[in-house]
Parts: structure tokens; sequence; C-alpha cells
């Protein structure tokens, strides 16, 4: 018996071992497939694969209820590489034999040489640094005193480009080799052409085209024809904006955000690359393929904008504006804003003349030289004297300063004689005589009393009057994300700093919204959001909310607080909407007698010229629970009170909607 113990310690010591020994191949083959099994496996193919960049989808755009404003669609590209040519004599001609196959199929290729395409040869871009500086640098040629017919000379006799070629030809062919030494510097695929057809693949594979290969990308879509001024387009990097994107890890041929939401929410919608290693036989042929890195989609970017009532919006203001020119023969622009009351969400943001954006880069040279400037976002780019509209936030700081009382009357005498000049007239006046008589800041704004508010805005000073329109965001920045014209405040210190006149009399005239004052059609409908929303001033936006591609997680969701609060008492409060509310039953009673909610409004009209002037228009709803203010604004559009149809058909666009989409569906009930 204890001769049996060595031989069962030696079996265990050996069964041990061999555990051991399997546990030691399990732990290696573990480490070797799974947790760097995609490494090993692209070392092993190293030798016979070329690494290929697969470009990510950009994010798609959605409005406020999910409805998609611009998506994807899958393209093909051409890719262009000079790796297999021996001389630039071989390089050349496969880049011209290339260049002649596009031409002949009417496909663009990438090209962003900052040289024009004809002679005399001018410079068309940047080319005092950036990544053009370095490639010139590459190229042994100074900037110093550059002249553009000197450096494609020198360009030519670098790439040994001789009698062969045209100087149109060559230029053709330095933009290439300029791309192809782009995509060297940034260690990025050229990208040819993009977006071409499959009969043009056929003919490249067909063909034997040496260098070039084909891949798979994606095209912007716009799935609406509305809301282009703000929806933005996409485009190459250009040159001197390269320093920016190289940091942020961006290939030289991505495809970035040009203006609209499409720039301002960049890092958001912009995917990240992949790669992968196509493995090829001795003969050359495609074997097989492996991803290094998976490509990750942009995100979904939710806006803030509801595409049904922007299209009402436009419908509504380009029927107005295209009826006014109809009947006397002017040309016409404009702009509509809907914001949301105690939010600052921009609902819809509508300027006219627009266009397809669909069709913006076709058509872009004819777009940029029509004269209506369809081009132009009047809705925050536009800046209009406010006119009468003002004259709610005049009696705001005079009322809240004490100046003058709910109840306090001022006689309209007709001509304001205060001054020696100017001594203006209230708009009612006539040789005949004609005046409003006695009236209080509620009567005021319903009659839109000019008199009134000059004796009022002289009494509150200008000091005042510009310390509330600040509060209420005039002549200042919305906040909005796409960048907008901060306008003008009339002041002392503005006319100063432009060399311009100021006198006491400015002030009378600056209370009712004229002087140098000039303000956005935006900011003046955050305005009216502000005062029907109790003094809460919100910066305007356009972003809702961002998730991830498959909806799977939220990334970013828009909450903040209020920028400041105007200060407003409740009787302040009922003077002034009661005044608005009352020109809404009176004198505009013919268009808002068809508005399916009960709303407050204002007036107003800029003199352009003698018997010129622009209208604008307020307006916010329900009177008594105000949700959203409208703005309208249409240059030479005479009185206010014409655009009181268009801001009653966008008010009917949104509550209608609202209100069928309640009974339908009922409060609080899950859409499946």
């Amino acid at each position: 018996m204890k001769k049996t113990q060595p031989v069962k310690l030696r079996l265990q010591l050996l069964i041990g071992f061999v555990c051991l020994v399997v546990l030691l191949y399990f732990l290696v083959l573990y480490n070797t497939q799974v947790v760097h099994g995609s490494e090993y496996r692209a070392q092993s193919l190293s030798s016979n694969a070329t690494t290929e960049t697969i470009e990510a989808s950009r994010g798609i755009i959605t409005d406020r209820n999910g409805k998609v404003l611009v998506s994807n669609r899958l393209t093909y590209t051409l890719k262009f590489s000079d790796d297999d040519f021996a001389d630039n004599a071989e390089t050349n001609a496969a880049i011209w034999r290339l260049i002649q196959l596009c031409q002949k199929n009417k496909v663009k290729w990438q090209d962003t040489f900052p040289v024009s395409s004809k002679t005399p040869y001018t410079f068309t871009g940047y080319v005092t640094g950036g990544v053009f500086k370095n490639y010139l640098d590459d190229q042994e040629i100074s900037v110093s005193g550059l002249k553009a017919p000197a450096m494609m000379k020198k360009l030519r006799e670098n790439y040994e480009l001789g009698s062969t070629y045209t100087d149109k030809q060559a230029r053709q062919i330095i933009g290439v080799r300029y791309e192809l030494a782009l995509a060297d510097y940034s260690e990025s695929d050229y990208v040819f052409a993009k977006d071409v057809t499959v009969e043009l693949i056929s003919q490249v594979m067909d063909g034997n085209y040496v260098g070039v290969s084909t891949g798979t990308s994606s095209a912007r879509v716009y799935n609406t024809t509305y809301a282009a001024h703000i929806l933005g387009q996409i485009g190459p990097i250009y040159s001197e904006d390269w320093d920016k994107y190289d940091a942020m890890g961006y290939s030289m041929n991505a495809l970035v955000g040009k203006g609209g939401v499409e720039e301002a929410f960049e890092e958001y919608l912009h995917g990240t690359n992949g790669t992968r290693l196509l493995t090829t036989d001795a003969s050359g042929k495609l074997s097989g393929e492996v991803y290094t890195k998976e490509p990750q989609p942009g995100n979904t970017v939710s806006l803030t904008l509801d595409i049904d009532l922007q299209k009402a919006a436009e419908d509504s203001l380009a029927g107005t504006i295209d009826s006014m020119n109809a009947a006397d023969g002017r040309q016409r622009g404009g702009a509509a804003a809907v914001v949301a009351v105690g939010s600052g969400e921009v609902l819809a943001l509508a300027s006219y003349p627009s266009f397809d954006p669909a069709t913006y880069s076709e058509k872009y040279d004819e777009l940029l030289k029509d004269e209506r400037l369809p081009l132009f976002n009047r809705a925050i780019d536009g800046t209009y004297a406010p006119g009468s509209t003002f004259k709610p936030c005049t009696s705001v700081a005079a009322l809240e300063t004490g100046v003058i009382t709910p109840y306090t009357t001022i006689l309209d005498q007709g001509i304001y004689t205060y001054y020696e000049y100017p001594q203006p007239c209230c708009w009612i006046y006539n040789e005949g005589g004609g005046t409003h008589g006695s009236v209080n800041v509620t009567e005021a704004i319903t009659v839109s009393c000019n008199y009134f508010f000059y004796e009022v805005g002289r009494l509150t000073g200008i000091k005042t009057l510009d310390d509330y329109a600040t509060q209420f965001g005039l002549g200042q920045h919305t906040g909005i994300e796409i960048g907008d014209n901060p306008g003008v405040l009339a002041s002392p210190e503005y006319a100063e700093e432009n060399e311009l006149d100021w006198t006491d009399g400015q002030t009378i005239t600056a209370a009712i919204g004229q002087s140098y004052n000039l303000f956005t059609p935006l900011q003046i409908a955050n305005y009216a959001a502000t005062l029907a929303g109790g003094g809460d001033h919100y910066a305007a936006h356009l972003l809702k909310n961002v998730k991830t591609y498959d909806n799977s997680s939220t990334v970013y969701v828009y909450d903040k607080e209020p920028l400041n609060t105007v200060k407003m008492s409740e009787s302040t409060k009922e003077a002034i909407r009661t005044g608005m509310h009352n020109l809404t039953t009176g004198s505009l009673y013919g268009s808002f007698s068809r508005c399916v909610v009960d709303a407050a409004a204002k007036t107003g009209s800029a003199q352009i010229g003698t018997d010129i002037a622009n209208g604008v228009f307020i307006c916010y709803a329900p009177y008594d629970d105000p949700q959203i203010a409208v703005s309208v604004v249409i240059e030479k559009g005479g009185s206010g009170s014409a655009l009181a149809d268009t801001a009653v058909d966008i008010l009917n666009a949104y509550f209608s909607r609202k209100e069928i989409a309640t009974v339908v569906v009922g409060e609080n009930t899950l859409l499946k």
C-alpha cells in the first residue's frame, strides 16, 4: 500500500501539468483570436493587401416631429492613386485618359486647385498659407511675390508636362496632381469623382484604367423643398480651413457643412470613417476583405422646426409678396419668423424669395446673379426698422420706470412741437386736422398714436429705452446656432461710432421704432415672444435634441434657462396686452375674424422713401395663454396691416393642426 503512493502522486502531477498546458493554450488562443484577432489578421494580410478608407454616412436631420428633412443615398465613387506609375509621363498620361473619360460622360471631378482654369492664370482661393503653402514648399516654389502664371510655368516643368499638352490640359492635370499631393499630405485616399453612374464604373473596369479604383459613398438627399436657408449644404474642406478640420481628425477629402444647420451641427452630423484591408491574389484579383475599423455613422439631429408650419409660412409669405408685386410692378422680399413662447424654439423661419436646396449646386451661379437675392436669408440677416411694433417696448420702459401709469392720458395735438426740429406728425394728422384726442397707453397702442409715444419717449429718455430694448434682445444676437445679424439699437454712442448725427429729437423717433433702429425679423419675433411670455427672454434656437444614428441613446437635449427676465408688473402686462388685443378685434378684425384662436397684434411701417415703407407685423396667440409669437416683414410692404393675412395663415396652420391632432388622437395617448 505504501508503494502505490508515489504512483498516485506522479499521476496527479501529470494531470495537473496537462491541465496547465491546456489552460495556457486556451489563453493564448483567446488572446490571438478574440482580443487581437483583427489586428493579427490584418498583419498576416498586409503583404498582399491595401488599406481603404470607408466613409461614414452623415447623420440625418429631422424636424421636431421626426419628419426627415435631410438624409443620404448610396453613391459610387472613383478613386485615383499614382502608386503604380514609374514616372511623371505615365502618371500624366493616366490622369489625362481618366479626365477624357469623365469629360465624355459629363462627370465633374474633384479639383480644388486655387487657380483659374484658363489663361491668363489668376488665383481663385487662399494662397498665402495653409496646405497650399505646404504644397508649394514641396514643389520648391516661393509664396513671396507669387504670381499665378509664373507658378503654373514652374509646376508644368516640375511635372514634366511638355508641349504634348495644351495649357488647358496641363491645368487640368496639375489640378489632379495637386489633389494627389493633398491626399498624401493627409494620408487619405484621393476621391477623383463622386456620385458617378454604374455605366461609368463599367467603362472604367472594362477599359483597364490603371490607378483607378471604385468605392461607395453617400450623397445628401433633401426630402423637402422648404427651409433652404436653414438647412445649409455640404462641400469640400477649403484650404484655409484644413488646419481646423485636420485637428478634428477629418480626412482632406471629407465633406463638411457649409452654412445653415449642416455647418452649425457639424460635430453631431459628421460620422467617423472606418478602414478596410483588401487582399489580392497573385493575379491581382480581389481575394478578401477585413474591416480593421468599422465606420460610425453620424448622429440624428432633431430641429425645433415644424416643417408643416414652415411650409405654411413660406407659401403664405410668397403669395402675399407675389400679389403685391403683381399689383404695382415693384420687386419685394420678405421674411416671417415663428418662436415658441417660453422656450425660444424657432418653429418656422421663412425668407422670400427662396430656392430649392436639392438644386443649389447646379443653379448656384444663376442664384448668385439673381437681383432678387434668393440666397439672402432675410429672416436672420436682413435688418429693418421695426416701426410701431416697437411701441410696446417703449410702453414697458415708461410704465416700469414710473414715467406714466396705465391711466395717464396725453392729448394728441397732431404735430409734435416740443423741439424746434424735428416736429413730426402723428400718422393720422393731415392738413384738415384730425387727431386721436386724449389717449392712455392701452388706447395709444391700439390706434398706434405717434404723438403719445413721442412725448413718452422724450420723458423716458434714450438710455432707459435702450436698456429695455436690450433686455428684450433687440439690437443683439438672438443666439440662433446658424448665426445672425445683431442689428442696430439707436443710441448716441452708435451715432458717434459711425459718425452720424444725434440730437434730442432722435429719441422721439427711436421711441416709435425708427431713427437708427434696425432689427431682424427673428429678433422681432423673439421680442414678441418675450412680451407674450411675461418677460422671460430666451435665446432663439434650432436644436431640439441629438440621438445616435440608431436612436438607441440620446447624445444631447437642449434645456437652457432664460437669458434674462424683463420685469413687468401685472398692470403693465395687462395694459399692453389689452391694447394689442383690441387691435385684432378692431381695425384688423377683417383679417382676424378668420383666425381660429383669439390673438393680440401690433402693426408697424417704416419709411424708406418718399412714398415707400416697409411693412412690419407682430402677433401672438392665444391671447389668454400665449404659445407662439409671429413676426412678418415685407420690404416695401406699406402698412403693417397688409401683412395681417399672412400672420393669420401662420396662426391657423399651427393651431388648426394642433387641435385636429388632439381631437383625433386625444391627449396623453401613445401613438403606435
